[in-house]
This record gives C-alpha cells, structure tokens and sequence, in this order.
C-alpha cells in the first residue's frame, strides 16, 4: 500500500471516528404509552424535526394505564437511571407526569438540559421555570369554542361536562369551569369511571342546553362501537370537544394538534445543542387548532350548522371516514 493511500485512509478513519465521537444524544421521555393518540402526535412531531439531528431513544412510562402512585413514581425512577446511565446531551420530556416524576423529582436545576411539552394548561404544580428547562404548555381554545356554541345556539344557561375521572380531566372541568362561570353559564359534570358510566351520563347530558366532551382515556373498558350507537341513537343537544381524538364521538371540535408540540420541542432540542441555554428561551403556548365537524353525529339531531362555519371546517362524513 502507498504511503499516500495509508494517509488517506487514516484521515478518513479520523473523521469517522471525530464524527461518532460528536454524534448528539437525545431523549425522549413520553408520559403515556404507545397507542395513545395525543402523546402519538408529540412522538410524530418530535422525529419529524428531529431527524438526523442526533442519536434519538424513547422511553414510555405508561402512566395512562397504571395510574397508581406506586407505579408512577417506579417508572419516574426507570427514567432517572436511564438518563444517569445513557448521559443524553438534552432530554424532552412529554405531558405532566414526566415533569412530575421525572424532571421535578430527579432534575430541577441540574446539568443536564430539559424541554418540556403537553402539560396542561400550567407549569405552576411543577415550579418551573429551572435554569435547564424551557417548554411548551398546552392550553386548549376554550373562549374561542364557546363563542362558536353562542354563534350556534344563543346564549345558554347551563352545559354539562363529560369526561373520566382521573386527574387531567378534572383540571380540565375546573378551567372549562372558570370560563363558563364568567359567561353565567352553569356547568355540570359526569367523570365516568366505566365505559357504562359514561353512556348513561352522555344520556343525562340531553336534558342540557350543550354537552363538553372531555377524553375517554382512563377508561380501560372503553367499547368504541358501542359508544358511538348510543351518541347516535340519543344525540339532541349540540356536543363539543377540544380533544382531537374525541372527535368520533363529538359534532364540533376545536382542537388541539399535539404534532405542534412535538414539532416546537424538537426545534428547541436543537437549539440547546447547538449552544442555547433552556434559561434563554421563554415557556410558551400552544397557538395553533383545527376545526372538526362530525356529519355522521350531525344528521341524526336538528342541529344546524352557521353556513361560513361548516365552509371553515375540516369533516368526518357519514361513513366515519375524515375529510379536509
């Protein structure tokens, strides 16, 4: 071999190996489980911006489908030794519990770098800001969706929530609470604890002037088709969502789209990489919606529909099937 030839392979071996040795490491750390459609969206974002940008692994605490203390603090302790152990150059961590059992309980303050998304409505449980964390809250068009109900159906006197009884949806009672308190607007609330539980309330809900659908996740016994027989067969009242996945069972939706978060949180991973300190980049807000109309739900009742709405409006038809 030629003295010209080994030098060249040597700086190629070189630049390799200077190339692996500054290949960045990312975590993700996802409150929830595989399969569950809003943290899905997070996850779809995030590597859709991530892309090469650094060496990715996930880990799934699962906290949606075990709900005991027990086992959300075991799974915060997984995450912990994996960060310990793994030494990522920045993590993101999605929805409240990985900031609660993960970042608040292990990380405040600490060397390693955090991006937060998906907590709802306020950091103000988990003491942000830290000096290593910077995130995304996720707020949902409230105001806005209450003004549509008005466009729809005038001023009602009273609504009922809808929703499961664990700990992200009585946050969200308690905002879609404040809100309709402030437009003399009585709200009340069914949070299910079966799938029945649910069905029966959604019943009682008809004698209300509309109905807020919260999520159904929580509820293990969860019978999509059966679910939706019932919505058909008693729908009178109009019904709203700001939860994207809730949509099947909803005639309007303003919602939600967790790919922006995932997207945000990717980008500023990226930044921190590339130098940016968490502490230089403020928290913010989600900002962006989507406007759903369910027809298959919308023609069974008398409902009708603002013209310049339905025209704005993304649509699940009669067959279940979604359209833009």
């Amino acid at each position: 071999m030629s003295t010209k030839l080994i030098i060249y392979c040597v700086i190629i071996f070189f630049n390799i190996t200077i190339g692996f040795a500054e290949t960045k490491k990312c975590l993700y750390i996802a409150s929830y489980h595989k399969g569950y459609e809003w943290g899905d969206g997070i996850e779809r974002g995030l590597k859709n911006k991530l892309d090469n940008a650094c060496e990715l692994k996930q880990f799934n605490m699962d906290t949606k489908r075990h709900s005991l203390e027990s086992y959300k603090v075991a799974a915060g302790k997984k995450a912990r030794d994996l960060i310990l152990s793994w030494k990522p150059d920045v993590v993101i961590a999605s929805d409240d519990n990985a900031s609660k059992y993960v970042v608040q309980a292990y990380f405040k303050d600490h060397e390693i770098p955090f991006v937060f998304c998906g907590i709802n409505w306020s950091v103000d449980a988990y003491g942000y800001p830290y000096s290593n964390a910077t995130g995304m809250v996720e707020v949902g068009p409230i105001s806005n969706l209450l003004v549509k109900v008005t466009d729809i159906i005038g001023r009602p006197a009273n609504a009922y929530y809808l929703g499961v009884d664990i700990l992200t949806e009585r946050k969200n009672y308690e905002r879609f609470n404040e809100e309709t308190k402030s437009l003399n607007i009585k709200l009340v609330k069914g949070l299910a604890k079966t799938t029945e539980q649910w069905m029966e309330f959604y019943i009682q809900a008809q004698k209300y002037d509309f109905v807020i659908i919260g999520g159904y996740v929580g509820l293990n016994d969860w019978n999509k088709d059966k679910v939706i027989r019932v919505i058909q067969k008693n729908t009178r009242k109009l019904s709203v969502t700001i939860q994207g996945w809730m949509v099947p069972y909803t005639i309007l939706g303003l919602t939600k789209i967790p790919e922006e978060q995932g997207e945000w949180a990717a980008m500023v991973a990226i930044s921190i990489l590339g130098g940016t300190k968490p502490a230089d980049i403020p928290i913010v807000s989600n900002r962006k919606w989507d406007l759903w109309i369910n027809e298959n739900i919308l023609s069974n009742t008398d409902i009708k529909l603002p013209r310049a709405l339905v025209s704005k409006a993304k649509k699940i038809g009669r067959n279940g099937s979604k359209a833009q």
